[in-house]
């Protein structure tokens, strides 16, 4: 007789949360019996995590604009196949695109209703070392002019995020125009980097627990207890951030796809048990798919077409969450974002989530938080110690993340003839 015994893992994000807890604990710990060798261990622990953050800071241009030229040609591929994806794939631009801008309106806002300590927040600044400056904005003629960049490598190597997003989508466009053998040769190629950078970013994160622990213990013995409030701060602000997108594809839903409420939210309700249950889209695609048929009574073949391609391309509180986070930075430097700065993010946020819906949590969290966040001019280094609190508001935001699965699929149901779906 032979027996068989699984053995007990943490999830990644969990042993992340659990690293913060302990880091947090030591470093408030060490601040209130001995405030000197608080101060001596976190100079001893800020290198380790300021090594983990620049591992993380290695991988974005490549991973980046390999996510965006494989993404570029996906959608140029999906929307190849007919009226009803093209269609899909528009509603898609349009609902990130809107989603980043409701962002960048009512984030700045609910932070305006936060109390802002700048003694706490300079000496949370100092602990990660952060700098101190921001990068002035560019003038409407300026952002216009950097748009196309005359040197790919070196707005690459200046981490400018944008010009280098829009070189990557000429390729991808210019690419999916080549030959067919010629096209799939280079993709596979370009998809071959992607995933290096994906394994290097994983290996990375192996060490985030440590990376985490490191930050969260400097942070915690030179800030004090004042630094759960920020935290708390930031997870409130993303929970209602994610609620607030969710409840707007409702009236969205009803509006541009004349769904009724109340049989609209009845069909979404097993669909969001299942998403904040497992936290994840592709679980939630066949109860998505039933609800889409059975409950809202779409057609199959429209269906199985849309939803597929929105869990693989779509994630409605991706752009949201970008700007959200840059924000909240911003409002720990006490300093006002310009339009012009807003608007580069959000069309920097809609490109960058389209290309990177396939990556890990935390690697997405990471990798595609940073490039939006340097397109402002600001620092990163907050990044690694929001990633540990981020598995909190991740609920709301698969939850949002279906919700619009959803409504995409109930706006192409509704623009859509019969004869278009067959």
């Amino acid at each position: 007789m032979t027996t068989t015994t699984r053995r007990f893992r943490l999830s990644a994000p969990v042993k992340v949360l659990i690293s913060l807890l302990v880091g947090a604990v030591v470093g408030l710990t060490l601040t209130h019996h001995d405030p000197a060798l608080a101060l001596q261990v976190a100079e001893f622990a800020r290198p380790i995590g300021r090594l983990w953050l620049n591992a993380l800071q290695m991988t974005v241009v490549p991973l980046v604009t390999a996510l965006v030229i494989v993404g570029v040609n996906t959608a140029s591929n999906a929307a190849a196949s007919g009226r009803t994806a093209r269609n899909a794939i528009l509603v898609f631009i349009v609902l990130l695109v809107a989603a980043a801008s409701f962002s960048a309106v009512v984030t700045p806002a609910l932070l305006g209703l936060v109390p802002h300590d700048s003694a706490t927040m300079q000496t949370f600044r100092a602990a990660l070392h952060a700098p101190e400056t921001l990068a002035k904005a560019p003038t409407a003629a300026q952002w216009l002019s950097s748009l196309i960049p005359s040197n790919v490598l070196a707005v690459a190597s200046a981490n400018a995020m944008l010009p280098l997003v829009v070189f990557a989508m000429f390729f991808g466009f210019a690419l999916s125009r080549q030959d067919s053998e010629r096209r799939e040769r280079i993709l596979e190629i370009i998809k071959i980097v992607g995933d290096t950078m994906i394994t290097i970013v994983r290996w990375v994160l192996w060490a985030a627990p440590l990376g985490v622990f490191a930050l969260v213990l400097v942070v915690c013995a030179e800030v004090g207890m004042s630094v759960l409030g920020i935290l708390g701060y930031y997870i409130l602000l993303m929970c209602v951030v994610y609620i607030l997108i969710t409840l707007l594809l409702y009236v969205v839903a009803v509006l541009a796809a004349r769904e009724g409420l109340r049989r609209f939210a009845a069909a979404l309700v097993p669909v969001q048990v299942i998403a904040g249950s497992t936290q994840s889209s592709l679980a939630s695609l066949p109860a998505m798919i039933d609800s889409a048929r059975n409950r809202l009574g779409y057609p199959t073949a429209l269906t199985s077409l849309v939803l597929p391609m929105a869990v693989s391309l779509f994630r409605v509180t991706s752009p949201a969450q970008y700007i959200a986070v840059a924000s909240f930075i911003a409002w720990l430097y006490g300093i006002d974002i310009t339009f012009s700065q807003y608007a580069v993010a959000v069309l920097l946020a809609a490109a960058i989530s389209m290309g990177s819906t396939g990556l890990p949590g935390q690697a997405n969290f990471m990798t595609n938080n940073m490039p939006v966040t340097q397109s402002m001019g600001l620092p990163v280094e907050p990044l690694g110690v929001l990633l540990a609190v981020d598995t909190i508001p991740d609920v709301f935001c698969t939850i949002g993340n279906t919700t619009g699965d959803m409504t995409a699929t109930s706006i192409v149901a509704k623009r859509m003839a019969p004869a278009d779906d067959a």
